[in-house]
């Protein structure tokens, strides 16, 4: 092994110092003390802390000021065209006035002739007539109307004021050979004697009778029920000489009459 200044050259690495045994410790080495080895490792992280801040300082100074300006938008029209303007800006230019054409189709609606026939009682019937009439005439709508149907005349007895009181009138009509009767226990119309009701009214007049004769004071009332009715407003064709049953044939049930036109 040949050595050089205090250095030696040998098959080891260890042997690369003459003389000298191997660091161990770092207490060991020259000029060096362990007790500043916390104070470096402190100083280090301060660096990378003020590291950071710089560059997240540079980087939102590159998002605020570092943009590209952006780019202007085309322009509306082509070269060329001219801008639209409303009439309303050009100056003396004329407005037309919305109400001449109202008083031209107020003059149309004028001469318009209008019918309405009905009632027709439910939905599917005036749809039905309405599909058959809607080729044949320039307008056509349907309207809603509540209307007052008879459902018979009601011979009674007038509600005694206690249920005792309307069994024992129950009781004096089946001696007297009464048998169509009925006593109503609740409702309107409780502790009412019902006698019967009947679709004309002659009918239901000479039952009356016969049970005022006994010495009761029987009554007759009309039942009226409301009912919703449909009806078909339409424009007449030019000319005058539409008739709806030629198109609605076997309708004598239906009326007509004149109304405004919509």
């Amino acid at each position: 092994m040949r050595c050089c200044k205090g250095w030696c050259f040998g098959p080891h690495r260890s042997d690369r110092l003459c003389g000298v045994a191997p660091i161990e410790n770092l207490d060991d080495i020259v000029g060096f003390d362990s007790r500043f080895a916390p104070i470096t490792t402190l100083v280090l992280y301060r660096l990378l802390f003020l590291l950071l801040v710089a560059f997240n300082i540079g980087v939102a100074a590159w998002l605020l000021f570092g943009r590209a300006p952006a780019a202007p938008l085309p322009p509306v029209a082509d070269r060329g065209v001219p801008e639209l303007k409303l009439l309303s800006e050009r100056s003396g230019a004329p407005v037309q006035q919305k109400p001449q054409a109202s008083a031209k189709s107020g003059e149309t609606a004028a001469t318009d002739h209008c019918q309405s026939i009905g009632p027709f009682p439910t939905q599917v019937d005036m749809r039905t007539a309405m599909q058959t009439l809607s080729p044949h005439v320039p307008r056509i709508q349907y309207r809603e109307e509540q209307a007052h149907q008879s459902r018979g005349f009601w011979v009674y007895l007038p509600a005694m004021p206690t249920r005792d009181a309307a069994l024992a009138a129950a009781r004096e009509l089946s001696a007297k050979n009464v048998r169509d009767y009925y006593v109503v226990t609740a409702g309107d119309q409780q502790n009412t004697i019902s006698l019967g009701l009947f679709h004309d009214r002659a009918n239901a007049e000479r039952r009356r009778a016969e049970i005022a004769a006994l010495g009761f004071n029987a009554q007759v009332s009309e039942r009226v029920e409301t009912l919703p009715v449909y009806w078909l407003d339409f424009v007449l064709p030019a000319g005058g000489s539409f008739d709806w049953h030629t198109w609605l044939p076997g309708r004598a049930d239906l009326q007509a009459k004149t109304v405004d036109c919509f």
